[in-house]
C-alpha cells in the first residue's frame, strides 16, 4: 500500500474511532483534518504509523499494515502520565 493511501485509511479509521467514543453531549466530532501523523514508517509491504488528533485526551494510535497477509491492525493507547526524572 502506497503511503497516501495508507495515511487517508488511518486518518478515516481514527477518525471513526474517534467520534465512536466521544461523549455524545458534547455534539461534537471531528474530522480527517484533526487528524496528524507523529511518525510513519514502510519497510518492505509493510506500514506502521503513530497518529493522534486535535482533541486533548490524552490518546494516540497506533496503525500497522500486514502488506502479505492485507491486514490492518489498529491500536488505541490513553496517556496517563509523562514524568520527567533527572540523570
Amino acid at each position: 500500500m502506497d503511503d497516501q493511501k495508507f495515511i487517508e485509511k488511518c486518518k478515516q479509521l481514527v477518525v471513526d474511532y474517534t467520534n465512536k467514543h466521544m461523549d455524545k453531549t458534547d455534539g461534537v466530532a471531528i474530522t480527517t483534518a484533526d487528524v496528524y501523523v507523529v511518525w510513519l514508517t514502510k519497510v518492505l509491504q509493510n506500514n506502521k504509523a503513530l497518529l493522534s488528533t486535535t482533541v486533548s485526551d490524552g490518546m494516540y494510535y497506533e496503525l500497522t499494515y500486514n502488506g502479505d497477509k492485507r491486514q490492518l491492525y489498529f491500536d488505541a493507547y490513553k496517556k496517563f502520565e509523562n514524568i520527567m526524572h533527572a540523570l
